[in-house]
């Protein structure tokens, strides 16, 4: 799955009501990757990685616990590719969901559901990118 692929899939299963913790998005995610094949699954979870990777730079996450910061990077990718895009292109547009407490936590467990749905076992993934909060590095360089 390449990237644009990952940002249809996103959209295209993204709720009309609101979704604010990401459950009902989460949800269709799984259902339509069940719907296919394992590499697709796979190809889901190292696009996923390397968002959540991407945003893992101190001017997002600063001051924030890991596990609040991988929730409200898993929201910024699950408000879609815009917003995703802007928020990387400027850090302020990052603090709309730190103050909205805005988590998008179910959105982590999609491939693994989906894998564990499609082969009947548990999936001991590793990615290209860890998407685990302060593991970028280059991201956390005090400039």
């Amino acid at each position: 799955m390449n990237e644009d692929a990952f940002w249809q899939l996103i959209e295209e299963c993204s709720p009309a009501a609101p979704d604010p913790d990401g459950d009902q998005l989460a949800a269709a995610l799984t259902t339509r990757l069940t719907s296919g094949a394992v590499p697709e699954v796979v190809g889901f979870a190292e696009q996923l990685s390397r968002a959540l990777y991407r945003l893992d730079r101190k001017e997002y996450g600063n001051g924030l616990s890991g596990d609040a910061f991988l929730y409200t990077r898993a929201a910024v990718v699950a408000a879609g590719r815009d917003v995703y895009e802007r928020v990387l292109r400027d850090p302020q547009r990052f603090a709309p969901f730190v103050t909205g407490l805005a988590w998008a936590e179910a959105l982590l467990y999609v491939p693994d559901n989906a894998y564990r749905q499609l082969t009947g076992e548990e999936w001991n993934r590793s990615t290209q990118y860890s998407y685990e909060s302060y593991s970028h590095a280059a991201g956390w360089i005090d400039a």
